[in-house]
């Protein structure tokens, strides 16, 4: 954990977290504006969708009436338009991106035997292509100003099937392909890290192993026999990895609350403004 030297542990930072709207997404903007960050809030949409609670508004204004500072943006991960684009804008709003989360995903759950092409390299190009793309265009900024923090947001599912017999979630949960998106996610990160260790630039993975609290989380509400655990515990191992000593935190796959037990934390009630 990185020590509190003058203000709030993130003063001064800019961070970009993609997938804002709800969920983890909007859990990590808003601890991160809890430190001082100033936090770019991404989502496909700014308006309200009827399927789900919570819309990347709603973040924003949660974490203006905490005290702390956010601003929104729409983009389309699966475009590199949109991500170009996405990028350009929050630099000219708030300035150089210090932490880059790469959170959002699009998920289809479908058997592997019918599992529809074009489906699967949406998945691919947003959850894969898609956080190495925005990494490639934050790491100039990070590497010019000697420090960064790079953070992909992965999932049990990434971890190898053990069987047979096989543990019902993966043998039923049609996870193959998202499993896949994961994993590669983890091994892509790990080679960021060590690529980028000597710029001072963290690249770490981070997931909950259990059920997370989400408002809206559609196909993953269909998981069943997960223990739910709350959003205050990823979005405080999310902060310990987006303000760590870089040459000493990175390289990480990371499950919340083993790595909040090995640094002896404990989560922080969600706000998305400045503690006093």
């Amino acid at each position: 954990m990185q020590d509190k030297i003058d203000g709030h542990r993130l003063d001064g930072k800019i961070a970009l977290v993609t997938g804002a709207s709800r969920g983890i997404g909007a859990a990590i903007a808003r601890r991160l504006a809890s430190e001082g960050a100033t936090v770019a809030c991404m989502a496909r949409t700014l308006d309200p969708d009827p399927r789900y609670e919570g819309t990347l508004r709603d973040t924003v204004e949660m974490i203006a009436s905490n005290g702390g500072q956010a601003a929104p943006f729409k983009a389309d991960l699966s475009s590199a338009d949109d991500r170009k684009k996405l990028i350009d804008d929050v630099h000219a709003e708030l300035g150089p991106i210090d932490i880059l989360v790469n959170n959002a995903a699009v998920t289809f759950l479908l058997p592997i035997d019918s599992f529809p092409e074009k489906r699967f390299k949406l998945m691919i190009e947003t959850q894969v292509w898609g956080a190495i793309d925005l990494a490639q265009q934050v790491i100039p900024d990070m590497r010019q100003r000697g420090s960064g923090w790079i953070l992909n947001i992965s999932s049990r599912a990434a971890v190898k099937p053990v069987g047979p017999p096989f543990e019902a979630w993966f043998a039923t949960g049609n996870s193959s392909v998202y499993g896949l998106c994961k994993a590669a996610l983890e091994r892509v990160s790990l080679g960021m890290a060590a690529e980028l260790y000597a710029d001072n630039i963290a690249v770490n993975t981070l997931a909950p192993w259990d059920n997370v609290i989400t408002p809206g989380a559609g196909a993953h509400d269909l998981l069943e026999g997960f223990v739910i655990e709350s959003e205050e515990i990823i979005a405080q191992a999310a902060l310990e990895l987006c303000s760590g000593q870089p040459k000493r935190l990175t390289g990480r796959v990371a499950y919340s609350q083993a790595l909040l037990a090995e640094m002896g934390i404990s989560p922080q009630a969600l706000t998305g403004g400045p503690f006093p």
